[in-house]
């Protein structure tokens, strides 16, 4: 009993961190958007996507340490459905909606590539380091470009008000500091939330394609939930694309290249379906200019649950 106090306690105040931490970053941001006349959306892609997706990595690099990496993948696999569907769901239903940036489009087709990469060493059955290093390659030149098509002038920006000062020498130690809180924020979480699943009998699978996923996913809820309510609409869908984006091409490239390969296990062909299937639709949502509505967005909610309800192995007797 004492020790699952000490979990519930993990667990709350894992989301604290991540909510202060989500703020502090969105902050921070944002101010180095005005600072150097880049593209909000940009830097949701880049800084903010990096900085949330700094959990993923941590467990990425613990799971390959430890020998499990079944752990990596699942989580990045788990993470980038939670990504699409819950977190923009919930922003949906809340009504943080996000603005249509010049961009977005750019950054749709960037998370269509990085899932063909996941796709096509899932169903080869490995992860090679070539490939870990191909994949990070491609995502240094590609925000090598976008930073470069935002300096040029091709996109266009609107920054939005903040209440943080707007001077470089606060913003950064903003995005900084909420990196960190972002950091300890999901591992306080995760190892709450695993030991909790762990006492109940749930299998490791399952842990990272869902607990583990979850926790990790939270700190793209917090950014994109803050963001949104604030009205920095670029801050919020870019930072959804970025992380997607950095979870494949980034984490599962460094896990690959410090595991020397990576073995991915059979039963993730089925899971890598629902990433390219929910992935999909929200990259067609967004090309296609439609608006997620708060309908769409219990819709993308009720398919994560139905989702998570089939990993947990309650739908058994469905299907």
């Amino acid at each position: 009993m004492d020790e699952t106090v000490v979990d519930i306690a993990f667990v709350l105040s894992g989301f604290a961190l991540l909510m202060f931490g989500g703020e502090a970053l969105v902050q921070g941001a944002t101010r180095i958007s005005q600072s150097l006349s880049v593209s909000p959306l940009v830097v949701g892609f880049t800084v903010v996507a990096i900085g949330t997706s700094l959990p993923e990595l941590a467990v990425a690099i613990e799971a390959i340490e430890s020998d499990v990496p079944n752990i990596a993948v699942g989580g990045v696999l788990g993470s980038n459905v939670a990504n699409v569907m819950l977190v923009l769901g919930a922003a949906a239903v809340l009504g943080a909606k996000s603005d249509k940036e010049i961009g977005v489009n750019r950054d749709a087709l960037a998370v269509v590539v990085a899932t063909v990469f996941m796709a096509i060493f899932v169903y080869s059955g490995e992860v090679p380091v070539l490939g870990g290093v191909v994949m990070l390659t491609c995502l240094i030149g590609y925000y090598y470009y976008t930073y470069s098509v935002a300096i040029a002038g091709d996109d266009a920006y609107d920054f939005e008000d903040s209440w943080l000062p707007n001077k470089m020498s606060v913003a950064v130690p903003s995005c900084v500091l909420g990196g960190v809180m972002i950091w300890y924020g999901a591992e306080l979480l995760v190892t709450g939330s695993t030991n909790i699943a762990e006492t109940f009998g749930v299998s490791e699978a399952v842990i990272g394609l869902t607990m583990v996923a979850l926790g990790t996913s939270l700190p793209e809820l917090a950014v994109t939930l803050v963001a949104g309510i604030r009205g920095q609409g670029g801050v919020a869908v870019g930072n959804v694309l970025g992380s997607n984006v950095m979870n494949i091409m980034g984490i599962i490239g460094i896990a690959s290249i410090i595991g020397s390969g990576i073995p991915v296990d059979v039963e993730f062909q089925r899971d890598i379906i629902v990433v390219m299937a929910t992935s999909g639709f929200v990259v067609w949502m967004l090309i296609s200019d439609k608006e997620f509505t708060k309908n769409i967005g219990i819709m993308m909610i009720t398919t994560y649950l139905f989702y998570m309800a089939f990993l947990g192995g309650f739908l058994e007797g469905l299907f």
